[in-house]
């Protein structure tokens, strides 16, 4: 039935103040823990994609490569709300745990994976270990420190991100290349197994008996909503066309599920995603702000590496190399803005001075065209950077400062769910603006006496963007047009030109929109309330600005009631 099923059970609910429980010693343990934690999740992303061309040749599995990545997006998605409500009604602890043995489990299977499909579910079931450990991750931060110190340490672990980003495409490649592609999953082993043991040893777990009513009914219509979501972005402008048939039905069929998820969510006693966060407005605010963050980042991600690897014609050998400048600028962001953050508890200057900056960055890549330099693009990234680096965390202790310690789960998970949505929608709707950006441009670019000397057929082979980054394909088209005579040099040379300036504004204005996500979310943002950050673990938000200060002076001095 809609409210699910009553049980009573014990509620592993973190103490109200659990930092008071920690020794300095302890407290230092569990931190590091739950870093290691993050590593674990966060380089696995970047080690494996730097492997896949190998796997994809071993496996004979081209046709399925999108997959390894969708399952595992799917599988996290999904469980992202489910894991986080678990945790606020059992415990952090046990879903931490459980979440990183699902994680390694999955590691170690799709190491030994023998086809492509083995390695699709095992993916999947490392994607439902990572659904646990990135939403429990911040509330555990959440659950020890009060939200007025929470911005330096959210904004460590969030650097974390950025160090794998860094560390990881080079890592893997090394490792694909002297052990195997197969290692590139049995490496996760060792970080894993270390924090498993660093947590299980470290972090508390209370107890106390309490009635809880389980969503299921709600937890499997999300499911039914978020998965054709997914894939019908997923699939939109690459296997099917965005007006198909297929992509229409599931994003209708996404659309109808939502909806009866919203009916049941009003009436479970305790809902997945309940409705009514939404009339937080904070909540409702950093949503939006987040699903913005995401879609505008992912352009900025995605494509500097085939833009400077394609139209300036570096030989970066790894993503990794090319974004290094902008995940340095991301992480001293992310740090140094926590730091503010929690010495001056204003979040709202910071959230829209970081839209401003990023807003810039990707204005100032939208004008890149093709005689860009290295050092151009380098700063636009460091630009871009520093100002997506702000919000990254900004936004989790905004949230959580505007909700009781016993929802830090809920509303941690509610978010990270958005955000997550705002990647694959982003990733979607860019990928298709580029792709027929370039189609455009090159029609348009193509030399007149190039479409009249080759068929249509042959000629539609040749406009593609892999020409710029494969010097085997240019060097056969170079010496198929060799045939034609003087001419055919004067023709590949056109012919390069085209596509390199096509490209280069196909990908500008991916960067152009990315920039006008960015003043969305600025304009979103402008509407975010801002109460002080709270100094303790409180029962209760802090009133709307528009409140009595009298009133809320006395509730900043009222005792702290049970969490229980």
């Amino acid at each position: 039935m809609a409210q699910g099923t009553s049980e009573q059970t014990v509620a592993l609910g973190e103490p109200q103040s659990l930092r008071a429980t920690l020794s300095r010693r302890r407290l230092i343990a569990v931190v590091g823990g739950i870093m290691l934690a993050m590593l674990l999740s966060a380089i696995d992303q970047t080690v494996v994609g730097t492997a896949m061309p190998r796997i994809i040749a071993e496996l004979n599995g081209l046709e399925h490569y999108a997959w390894t990545f969708t399952g595992y997006i799917l599988a996290s998605t999904v469980s992202l709300p489910i894991f986080g409500k678990l945790s606020d009604i059992y415990g952090r602890k046990p879903f931490f745990l459980t979440g990183m043995v699902l994680f390694m489990a999955g590691s170690a299977l799709s190491g030994m994976s023998q086809d492509m499909t083995q390695l699709i579910v095992w993916r999947g079931l490392q994607g439902l270990g990572a659904g646990a450990m990135m939403p429990i991750v911040q509330a555990i931060i959440g659950d020890i420190f009060p939200p007025i110190e929470r911005g330096k340490w959210q904004g460590l672990m969030m650097s974390v991100f950025g160090l794998a980003t860094i560390l990881g495409p080079t890592a893997g490649g090394w490792i694909t290349d002297n052990l195997g592609w197969r290692w590139v999953f049995y490496v996760n082993m060792p970080v894993g197994v270390l924090a498993l043991i660093a947590v299980a040893i470290t972090l508390p777990g209370g107890g106390s008996r309490r009635q809880h009513t389980i969503d299921y009914t709600g937890a499997a219509v999300l499911i039914a909503a978020t998965v054709p979501l997914l894939l019908g972005f997923t699939w939109a402008g690459t296997q099917y066309e965005w007006t198909s048939p297929q992509i229409a039905g599931l994003l209708a069929f996404a659309a109808a599920m939502f909806v009866v998820f919203f009916l049941i969510e009003r009436r479970a006693a305790e809902p997945t995603i309940n409705p009514n966060l939404f009339g937080n407005r904070i909540f409702a605010v950093s949503a939006a702000a987040s699903f913005l963050v995401s879609v505008g980042m992912f352009g900025a991600i995605m494509y500097l590496p085939l833009f400077m690897q394609g139209v300036i014609g570096d030989s970066a050998t790894n993503s990794g190399a090319v974004l290094t400048p902008m995940m340095l600028s991301f992480m001293v962001s992310s740090i140094v803005g926590g730091q503010l953050l929690s010495r001056t508890g204003r979040y709202k200057v910071l959230a829209l001075a970081g839209f401003a900056v990023a807003a810039v960055g990707m204005f100032l890549l939208a004008q890149m065209n093709a005689t860009a330099t290295d050092g151009l693009v380098v700063r636009n990234m460091l630009v871009t950077g520093l100002g997506i680096g702000v919000m990254m965390s900004l936004f989790t202790i905004v949230v959580q400062n505007a909700f009781p310690l016993r929802r830090l789960g809920e509303v941690t998970a509610s978010l990270q769910f958005f955000r997550s949505i705002g990647s694959t929608v982003g990733v979607a709707v860019l990928g298709s603006l580029m792709s027929g950006g370039f189609q455009s441009g090159i029609q348009a670019n193509l030399p007149a006496q190039l479409k009249q000397l080759i068929p249509a057929d042959r000629l539609a082979l040749l406009q593609n963007p892999d020409l710029l980054m494969s010097p085997q394909s240019a060097a056969q088209l170079q010496q198929g047009l060799a045939a034609l005579g003087p001419q055919g040099q004067v023709l590949f040379n056109s012919l390069m030109v085209a596509v390199r300036t096509s490209l280069a504004t196909a990908i500008a204005d991916v960067f152009a929109v990315g920039a006008a996500v960015m003043i969305a979310a600025l304009l979103v943002t402008l509407f975010l309330p801002e109460i002080p950050l709270r100094g303790r673990h409180e029962e209760a938000p802090l009133p709307e600005p528009s409140a009595n200060p009298a009133a809320r002076q006395a509730w900043l001095k009222a005792p702290v009631g049970d969490e229980s």
